[in-house]
């Protein structure tokens, strides 16, 4: 089966689980304690599909004041190995990206022969809020927003530009709740974000590159506010001489306008292509002693289909087998 119809096949199936599995649990008991409840006279519900390994940690943001999950996957060696340290990655948007991500882990990883074991931190939306709004908020750069953002479910309208304030909750209270309650090797993290996942992502690279060592930015979105983030590239370039960071681009070759194709899954407006050939060109032309980049322009996949891809490539470049 080509990989591009793999792509929307895990699409469609998050899609129809409902965005999030039923459980992320490291108990499979509890599994069989929800078989037991009753929902209706003589109806019983019926058990939840459990994650092994894996559970969900409640936060409260003092920061932002706002409550999130942290959903947490420990590698197969975790528990046989104590004395043991682990990379971290952390993703966004993780109701899709971290079933996604620790699926490729265990799949491509082969316990350790083809990606190295780690530790995955997924970033949940804030609670109460829908998917939506709460990415549009905490992961775009200013208040610039696009004029055909919607309103939230519950009729707020859209608020953008708080990529900052995300940031450094993540860097004060994600950071060290990972480092205290888990062997996570804090030396050795890893970003992942998709579209504006990677937009935050390409935020936090300019305002604190060290955050972590690997970043993994697929389709981003470079067009938001204007291409702000190419003015934030030249205003980091005008104070700074080094860009210490190893950075991954990937992009679908249909994110693209092509007036002479009738195909319609080329973008019907934009070129992210471009847009990230330039932002790379940009930052190879600093020539940042410490920076590393690469870049793949994926054929025959778009904006959706792309990303699995683009984790794969990312993972086996920060994390490439110990020989």
């Amino acid at each position: 089966m080509p990989h591009h119809v793999l792509a929307i096949a895990s699409l469609l199936a998050i899609a129809l689980l409902g965005c999030v599995p039923a459980s992320l649990s490291s108990d499979s008991s509890k599994a069989g304690d929800s078989a037991a409840s009753v929902t209706g006279p003589g109806i019983a519900q019926p058990p939840a599909y459990t994650i092994p390994d894996t559970e969900v940690v409640e936060l409260r943001s003092a920061l932002l004041q706002r409550d999130y999950q942290l959903f947490v996957a420990l590698p197969e060696s975790y528990r046989t190995q104590p004395d043991r340290r682990y990379p971290v990655v952390f993703v966004t948007d993780a109701n899709y990206a971290f079933p996604l991500i620790r699926a490729i882990g265990a799949r491509v990883g082969a316990h350790g022969k083809g990606v190295q074991e780690f530790i995955l931190v997924g970033l949940s939306y804030a609670k109460g809020d829908t998917p939506a709004f709460s990415r549009r908020r905490d992961y775009t750069p200013t208040t610039g927003a696009p004029k055909d953002a919607e309103p939230d479910a519950s009729g707020h309208p859209p608020v953008h530009g708080e990529a900052e304030r995300y940031r450094r909750f993540i860097a004060q209270e994600v950071f060290p709740l990972v480092a205290s309650s888990y062997r996570s090797d804090m030396q050795r993290k890893i970003f992942a974000g998709h579209s504006y996942g990677a937009l935050l992502g390409t935020h936090i690279l300019f305002a604190e590159p060290t955050m972590f060592q690997h970043y993994i930015l697929g389709s981003p979105s470079l067009w938001f506010d204007h291409d702000v983030m190419f003015a934030r590239e030249q205003q980091y370039a005008a104070a700074h001489s080094d860009l210490p960071a190893d950075v991954y681009f990937g992009i679908g070759g249909y994110e693209q306008a092509n007036a002479a194709s009738d195909d319609p899954r080329f973008s019907a407006e934009g070129d992210m292509v471009g847009d990230m050939h330039r932002f790379e060109r940009a930052l190879a032309s600093r020539r940042y002693p410490h920076l590393r980049i690469a870049s793949d322009v994926i054929d025959g996949e778009d904006h959706l289909t792309v990303a699995p891809i683009i984790i794969t490539r990312g993972l086996l470049r920060a994390l490439p087998p110990q020989r």
